[in-house]
């Protein structure tokens, strides 16, 4: 057991560690100083000229989202259209069908979205030109998509009006060019020479030691499985995602995957304290996210190694925890550590199957996600952090009798009513999902459609409502973890979900951006006496119950309905 603890404080230690260069590399880069990966310069400016791209010429907020939204929009087309095909494509050595059209829907906005909420599984749902031309392209260009959006919110930071908050397109391309590819490489090459496969070679034929013979999938896996971690998307090339044997072997493996997918998220805080010389800021950040993280961590780690219940009254002792749906070869403490970090930020790959996580377990869960602002994504956790920092700042700033100012520019009507529509929006579509899911389960249970609600959900009562409120709070984090015990491969499923991931993700960076646009322009007032100081451990304070108080608000009342009523009644 002390070895188990030892393994989840070196795997978080060792982050941390890597993130603070990281994070100072990634300042370096999207100031556009000089760094160690120049010689990209060259390709880069090759991107610019066949895109039609000016690297020069910044835009204002508005022009940045235009240009992200854009570019989003042809990507899904793209990816919708392969999708319904690939059956009559090439590299497709299983033969493996096209999807249908509603299931192409949800990979393609899933993937795109930084989601990668998978309807299907990875040996049978897609093919190798799939797998690495539509989804793994989808991997790079959201998760650097999320990134650009965070270094356009760090720009009004900067102790300067301006109209202009940078040049999207070249913070994009930057993010793969010096961050995305070479990090995935080298993730890459370990785990291929871990015994992860890296072939286009079809299913392999193995006779096991009964005698029975078995089709084992293949192919391309080492790539796909180091960007789905670097970039924070988490779908699994495999359909048991990184509880795989194929997909992570051994627990050095586990432990490049644990760090690789926490790495950028965290580093993405320390850079914005080097980006605009505010080391102390970033600690704060760094500091509420921490500790969020662990008030969601300890009562999991405690839940899961204390077993269950249930099997406790029968007499059966459990001196290793909770190991139902848990792979022998991790454990209960590094499964619950990566059960908690997969959910705050956004990866949603998984090591264990967290269906079979314990009730109190699946709460802190499904909390991580719908906080999602603990890390966070690539980019997106600073931008869902980003408007409640607003809201602190303009409640803080009416506590205390002070005009509401962040970094010289005034808070007003304006950005604390976007960031409240942010804020409560989320509430909207994980409610509002769920309560509509809900509602046909009961009273269509067996209406004749392609699948029967009814048949939807393998555990009854308490546990199957927790089941459907995962996955909308899934989609709506564009985390793409769930309770698989939900049957969510149909029209219902596909299609809700997918409505619900565009809106999860685009809505808050819309929000975020367009605040940080409005107050690049304002005048800059600098700091004073009178000034609310917004780097203290007094105002991270005031962030964490904010926080705190609008996830009680919004959801507290689905999780008693759901895993505390499933965790009260095992007690």
């Amino acid at each position: 057991m002390f070895t188990e603890w030892m393994g989840v404080i070196v795997m978080y230690g060792l982050t941390v560690l890597l993130a603070i260069p990281l994070g100072k590399f990634l300042a370096k880069v999207f100031k556009g100083e000089p760094n160690a990966f120049d010689f990209m310069a060259p390709l880069e400016r090759l991107i610019y000229r066949l895109g039609g791209v000016d690297p020069n010429r910044d835009m204002n907020w508005k022009g940045n989202l235009v240009a992200l939204l854009t570019i989003n929009a042809l990507w899904l087309v793209y990816a919708f259209v392969l999708l319904v095909t690939q059956g009559s494509l090439p590299l497709n050595p299983d033969g493996n069908p096209s999807q249908t059209p509603d299931l192409a829907f949800n990979t393609a906005i899933s993937f795109l979205v930084n989601c990668n909420l998978q309807h299907y599984s990875g040996e049978t749902g897609v093919t190798y030109l799939t797998q690495l031309g539509v989804l793994m392209f989808l991997q790079f260009v959201s998760a650097a998509t999320g990134i650009a959006a965070a270094v356009l919110l760090f720009r009004s930071f900067i102790p300067k009006s301006t109209e202009t908050v940078g040049n999207f397109y070249v913070l994009f391309t930057k993010s793969i060019t010096r961050l995305l590819l070479p990090g995935s490489l080298v993730v890459a090459l370990v785990l291929a020479f871990n015994g992860i496969p890296a072939s286009f070679d079809g299913k392999d034929t193995i006779t096991t030691m009964q005698g029975d013979t078995v089709g084992v999938s293949r192919g391309p896996a080492a790539g796909f499985i180091a960007i789905k971690h670097l970039g924070t998307n988490g779908g699994g090339y495999f359909g048991a995602n990184s509880a795989h044997p194929l997909e992570n072997p051994n627990y050095l493996t586990n432990m490049v995957e644990m760090v690789t997918q926490v790495l950028i998220p965290i580093a993405m805080i320390f850079a914005l304290g080097f980006f605009v010389n505010r080391r102390r800021f970033a600690w704060v950040i760094y500091g509420v996210m921490t500790v969020g993280m662990l008030v969601l961590l300890v009562p999991t780690l405690i839940s899961e190694l204390g077993g269950n219940p249930a099997i406790a009254q029968m007499g059966i002792s459990q001196p290793t925890g909770a190991m139902e749906g848990k792979e022998v070869r991790f454990g209960p403490v590094a499964s619950a550590y990566w059960s908690i970090v997969t959910t705050i930020i956004s990866t949603g790959s998984v090591n264990a199957m967290h269906d079979s996580s314990m009730a109190l377990s699946g709460a802190m869960e499904l909390l991580g996600m719908m906080v999602n602002a603990f890390y966070g994504g690539v980019g997106a956790g600073l931008l869902n952090f980003y408007y409640f920092l607003i809201i602190s700042v303009f409640v803080a700033g009416l506590m205390v009798g002070r005009t509401p100012e962040l970094f010289g520019r005034k808070v007003e009507a304006r950005e604390i009513k976007i960031a409240s529509i942010v804020a409560l929006l989320s509430t909207l579509l994980v409610k509002g999902g769920t309560a509509l899911a809900a509602w046909l389960f009961i009273n269509y249970g067996d209406a004749t459609w392609a699948v029967k609600p009814s048949a939807w959900l393998n555990n009854p009562a308490f546990h199957g409502f927790s089941e459907m409120l995962y996955e909308f709070t899934s989609a709506n984090a564009n985390n793409g973890s769930g309770f698989e015990g939900l049957g969510d491969n149909n029209f219902f499923w596909n299609f809700s979900t997918g409505i619900v991931l565009m809106l999860g993700r685009y809505i808050p960076i819309i929000g975020p951006v367009a605040i940080a646009g409005l107050l690049a322009r304002k005048k800059y007032v600098p700091e004073s006496s009178g000034t609310l100081p917004v780097d203290t451990p007094t105002f991270g304070l005031m962030i964490f119950a904010v926080i705190f108080i609008i996830t009680a608000l919004s959801f507290f009342p689905a999780l008693t309905l759901g895993p505390l009523a499933e965790y009260f009644t095992l007690k």
